[in-house]
This record gives C-alpha cells, sequence and structure tokens, in this order.
C-alpha cells in the first residue's frame, strides 16, 4: 500500500512539474510589423495585433493556458482594452483562450461554421463562441484603417477566413498558409486540397512585394515566400494527380517518397505534418 501511495505521489508531482514548467517556458514573442500592427509568436497560431485610438484588434487567442503571458504582452503594446478578437478557424490552438478574452468584455469574431464548430465541441463553453458571424467577407474599420475579412471555401477547414489590412498592407491567412513546412488540411473538417490551393490564390491577389504575411504557423513572411508555397502545393498535386491517374493505391502514393523528395530536402515535413502524412492528404482529398 505504501508503494502504491508513493508511485501515485510520484505521478501527480510528475505531471504539476511538468504542466508548471510547460508554462514557464511558454515565450510569447513580440515582432513589428508597421507602427501599429505586431505578430505574436508563441506555442498556437500566431496571433495578429492591431493597437490605436479605438482599442486593440487581436486575431486568434492560441491556448487558454496561455493567455495571461499574452495579455501581459499585449499590455506592453496598449494600455486600451481588446475591442475585437477575430478567429481565423476553430481549432484550438487558435481558439483556446477565447473564453478567457471573451470576458474582458471582447467581442469574438468568426466565419459561421466557426460557430457551430464550437458549438459542437463539448470542451469549448458558450463564452468561447463568436458573437459577430459572417458567411462570405466584413468589413472592420478600426484603428485608422479598414480590414477586410474574407471566407476561403473549403481550404484548411470549412470555416477560414483571412485579414487583410487594408492600410499596413498587412496579411493574416489563418492556417491557409504554413511558412516553410506542409499544410495541415484538415479533411474532417471541410478542408481539401482544391480549396487550399484556391485559398492562396485568391489571397494572392492582394499581395504586393511589400506586403507582410502573418502565416497561421511559421516565421513571419513575404510575397516570395508565400507564391513558394503555392508552388509547393501544385507541385505536389500534379504529382499524386498523375499517381492517381496511373491506378496507385493510397498505400503506394503514400510510400513513394520521391513524390515530396524535393521538398522534403527544405525539411517542409520538419514538423506536425510529415512527408508521409501530406502524401496521404492529397492522396484522400483528390482521389475524391
Amino acid at each position: 500500500m505504501k508503494l502504491l501511495k508513493l508511485i501515485f505521489s510520484l505521478l501527480i508531482f510528475s505531471l504539476t512539474f511538468g504542466a508548471c514548467a510547460q508554462n514557464k517556458e511558454a515565450l510569447i514573442k513580440i515582432h513589428k510589423l508597421t507602427e501599429n500592427i505586431y505578430m505574436l509568436e508563441g506555442q498556437g497560431g500566431n496571433i495578429g495585433i492591431s493597437v490605436g485610438n479605438d482599442g486593440v484588434f487581436m486575431i486568434d487567442s492560441q491556448f487558454a493556458r496561455l493567455t495571461p503571458k499574452i495579455l501581459e504582452t499585449i499590455k506592453k503594446l496598449s494600455d486600451k482594452p481588446i475591442k475585437f478578437l477575430a478567429n481565423t478557424h476553430h481549432h484550438g490552438d487558435h481558439t483556446g483562450g477565447n473564453e478567457n478574452i471573451s470576458k474582458l468584455n471582447t467581442a469574438i469574431i468568426a466565419h459561421d461554421n466557426v460557430y457551430k464548430r464550437i458549438n459542437n465541441n463539448d470542451k469549448q463553453s458558450d463564452a468561447a463562441l463568436p458573437i459577430i458571424t459572417f458567411n462570405d467577407t466584413l468589413s472592420l474599420y478600426i484603428n485608422g484603417e479598414q480590414v477586410i475579412i474574407f471566407h476561403v471555401d473549403n481550404a484548411h477547414t470549412d470555416g477560414d477566413a483571412l485579414l487583410y489590412f487594408t492600410e499596413s498592407n498587412v496579411l493574416h491567412t489563418g492556417d491557409t498558409f504554413f511558412n516553410g513546412r506542409y499544410p495541415y488540411i484538415d479533411l474532417n473538417s471541410g478542408g481539401s486540397v482544391d480549396g487550399y490551393i484556391k485559398a492562396v490564390k485568391v489571397a494572392m491577389i492582394l499581395v504586393d512585394d511589400n506586403t507582410k504575411i502573418i502565416p497561421g504557423h511559421g516565421n513571419l513572411s513575404n510575397k516570395k515566400e508565400y507564391t513558394s508555397f503555392l508552388n509547393m502545393l501544385e507541385t505536389l498535386k500534379a504529382s499524386v494527380l498523375t499517381e492517381i491517374k496511373n491506378g496507385k493505391t493510397e498505400e503506394h502514393v503514400v510510400s513513394n517518397t520521391s513524390l515530396t523528395k524535393t521538398y522534403d530536402d527544405l525539411d517542409y515535413g520538419c514538423c506536425f505534418i510529415s512527408s508521409e502524412k501530406i502524401r496521404r492528404t492529397f492522396y484522400k482529398s483528390l482521389k475524391k
């Protein structure tokens, strides 16, 4: 019995210490893009911040446990309240802090399908729900400029929103762009390869050589890197479609490392989505 109690105590200590260490290690880095636009980099999706006389406009909220550090960081940029929080989609690494932020009397904005998915998620409370939703496009006038929020169909998910700051020339892509790595295309949440590629092409219309691009994950980016990302998507799509037309099975495509070798050599499979996973995702989506 004493041995069991000892083991139990050690387990609790380990879990508690691990959680504390994880929070302690979480660093929120500030990247200044313009006089009033910032990117915050932490342990979830990249956060966009606009500050000015109207208040703080925030894009995505990362994980709930990071909220105190995120708020502490935002206070370094502005002493005004967070007026609006926009979600680029429903995944927890982008909406996990919604409930915490909503308690600050912040209005949450998102696509209609984000509302539906959060509402159907037992792990998130009603306080995490957006109170302003849209179907296609929405304009927000804040801190001296128009912010265009627009939906792209069935890309990363079925509820993706991209945000463009018209005066600052800053684009936040959400997870329709993973800089320098393979993207996560959530087929189970309405995502698709064709929709993902179309989303990048639509956003490209707004981008010029001076545009600063905040990706969902990865380093702050620009038109050149965004174009390379699009080329990777189209190259991989063409290669997998050829395999499908030649009657190759899913497992054959997944095991065919030559399909992604060029980008594997550039370490695109470094992170959440490996080269094997991206080949499987492309096959499943394009086979439909």
